[in-house]
């Protein structure tokens, strides 16, 4: 690859779906990519390049999800789930008890065991949502893993990273070598593709939303330009939660931190929050080491 193939594909990649390449990845385009291309039945990256410049879509597809992480477990860090189950959704029942309805995003879901691991907190709750109607839209770039989400399906690998026995016994049935989580759950789920890079308002709002380990791998400004739009589409009493590398401190004051519950985040009044400038100096490229969702 030369030094100008990999400048496109390092803007062409931020263009497109906000990664952002430090200057020292070129084996990681070349680890994703040339596979990509033999697939297709080009000869390597430089036609792989002719490709997109003459802007086959296909391949723009194909290339923004072969780049794309979709590292993921059930309850994955188990902490966000805790402030869920404990915090969250105590706060969220007493708050909506009229409305009886809560309305729940998780962004960048990957192949669904976030948004599943929700469903299973909140089935857990038993009688305290009987008669709630609860929606969780949970979004991903990429198709594929969306299909896989659809589907439900898991292998014994899968469901043994991070998912208690009880739950799999409970919520899951075996067919084979793999677990298939069951129909009732599946429906509490809306899986729908989407680029946090483009408008989201037509998704509406939030009582909680869920941005956990995709804004690493995005450059400051397009952090504050999503965070910002974020705080247009939740509640102004509803809950954010990023990821344990992930803050909004130094970046926006739509969002503001709760003590002593990492990466758990509240709005701000719109009427005085105010995005704070980006100084230069202060604006580093995230090399994206690819430990995604």
């Amino acid at each position: 690859m030369t030094p100008t193939e990999y400048e496109y594909l390092r803007k062409f990649l931020k263009d497109n779906s906000g990664l952002d390449l430090s200057a020292d990845k070129q084996y990681l385009i070349e680890s994703r990519l040339l596979p990509l291309a033999r697939k297709t039945g080009l000869s390597g990256i430089a036609e792989l390049v002719q490709k997109l410049q003459a802007g086959s879509r296909t391949l723009i597809t194909d290339v923004v999800e072969a780049m794309t992480t979709n590292e993921t477990f059930f309850f994955r860090d188990k902490v966000p789930f805790d402030h869920f189950r404990d915090h969250i959704m105590p706060e969220i029942i007493k708050a909506r008890a009229n409305r009886r309805s809560v309305r729940i995003w998780c962004a960048a879901g990957s192949t669904g065991q976030e948004p599943y691991s929700l469903a299973m907190c909140l089935k857990e709750m038993g009688a305290a949502l009987t008669g709630w109607r609860i929606e969780i839209i949970a979004t991903d770039l990429s198709q594929e893993v969306l299909e896989k989400a659809r589907a439900g399906v898991y292998s014994q690998f899968e469901v043994q990273r991070g998912l208690p026995i009880q739950m799999l016994v409970k919520y899951f049935k075996q067919t084979g070598e793999t677990w298939q989580i069951n129909p009732e759950l599946r429906a509490m789920i809306q899986h729908r593709q989407l680029n946090l890079l483009h408008d989201f308002a037509q998704l509406g709002t939030f009582d909680v939303i869920f941005c956990r380990n995709v804004l690493i791998y995005f450059d400051q400004d397009t952090k504050i330009n999503i965070f910002n739009r974020l705080a247009r589409q939740i509640e102004p009493d509803g809950f954010l939660v990023l990821g344990a590398a992930e803050t909004v401190v130094g970046l926006t004051d739509t969002f503001r931190p709760i003590p002593e519950r990492r990466g758990l985040y509240k709005p701000n009044d719109p009427r005085t929050a105010a995005a704070k400038p980006v100084l230069a100096a202060a604006a580093p490229r995230m090399a994206a080491a690819m430990a995604g969702q």
